[in-house]
């Protein structure tokens, strides 16, 4: 693929990340139908692992957190593998967490996903920060 055709198809890297922010702004509904594929699956322990369970639990955190913050720090790609680093603050006003989606993709479709989060302290001795 030349440059030029690169360019005109975004990377499953540019994928994901279009999808948080799809889900981050409320778009959940036209996340999914642009980017899960059929045989979505995912790990989250709190809910059924179909697709529509988990649509309906990101509807319901919007309506309790409509001002959420989403920020990359880092994406990596490799091969049908993306894995996305973020800090999400549920309102401006919250330290938030440290997100790491893992996608894994076929046929430029998200098929799978993991997510882990750890909780920002509010005191750290680490003078590194979590990000």
């Amino acid at each position: 693929m030349t440059t030029d055709q690169q360019s005109l198809h975004p990377s499953l890297k540019e994928t994901a990340i279009s999808f948080l922010n799809l889900i981050v702004s409320g778009k959940i509904r036209e996340a999914y139908e642009r980017y899960v594929g059929a045989d979505f699956s995912h790990h989250n322990p709190f809910f059924r692992s179909d697709a529509e369970s988990l649509m309906l639990a990101m509807e319901e955190n919007e309506v309790q957190n409509p001002h959420k913050i989403f920020e990359v720090k880092l994406a990596i790609q490799e091969g049908e593998m993306v894995t996305v680093y973020s800090h999400v603050r549920q309102n401006p006003d919250d330290l938030g967490a440290a997100v790491v989606h893992i996608f894994r993709f076929k046929d430029d479709k998200v098929v799978e996903l993991w997510d882990i989060g750890q909780l920002i302290p509010e005191n750290s001795p680490n003078e590194n920060g979590m990000f």
